[in-house]
């Protein structure tokens, strides 16, 4: 049966919505094979809370103190600097996996603390917050590996911080609060993100 120009518009209207269809199903988030006590995930909740208004107070204040407030401009000092930012490939919608997933959020925190204490010094004024925080970094990085442990997914010797930057002055240790809380805070909406995935339904 030969197609009129409507008909032939129809057709292809439907494969055009088929096609977008199966794209949309094809980059659905994976729903994860297993999942997580609440208990647990309400506690890391809690947890990241903290951390976040830790971070904020820490940036609110190198902003309103020392002017700096836009971690974009940072960026490239942040590279020469060698400032590592922790993967969270296991943590992603495309790649969701309990157990890799929790490796890299607590290795990511492990991490985070290390900066945190590279940064010692960077103002008299602003120790008592960077403290606060790197506790409260140390306090869910725990609580992390404390469910690995009881999921049987822990490793037997955790892992390490690395090598961290090395901050010669106090302008690259200010700077480099900065860059390091930014990052800190994606790490964390991801985090939330990758958690929440894993609630029982």
């Amino acid at each position: 049966m030969k197609l009129t120009a409507p008909r032939l518009l129809s057709a292809l209207q439907l494969l055009l919505w088929q096609s977008a269809l199966w794209l949309v199903q094809a980059a659905a988030p994976l729903r994860p094979t297993s999942s997580l006590p609440q208990s647990f995930l309400l506690k890391c909740l809690e947890q990241m809370r903290k951390v976040q208004a830790d971070g904020t107070v820490l940036q609110e204040r190198l902003c309103a103190t020392h002017k700096l407030c836009h971690p974009e401009e940072l960026v490239l000092l942040g590279h020469a600097l060698g400032i590592p930012q922790p993967p969270l490939s296991s943590c992603s919608s495309q790649a969701l996996q309990l157990t890799g997933c929790l490796h890299q959020l607590h290795s990511g925190l492990v991490l985070y603390q290390g900066l945190l204490q590279a940064l010692a010094g960077i103002t008299p004024e602003l120790a008592p917050t960077l403290d606060t925080l790197q506790l409260d970094i140390g306090d869910f990085a725990l609580n992390i590996w404390q469910q690995m442990e009881e999921l049987g997914l822990a490793q037997a010797v955790p892992p390490s911080q690395g090598t961290m930057p090395t901050f010669t002055s106090a302008f690259q240790r200010r700077a480099g609060g900065v860059l390091v809380v930014s990052n800190l805070q994606s790490f964390l909406e991801l985090a939330y993100r990758a958690l929440r995935c894993f609630a029982k339904p």
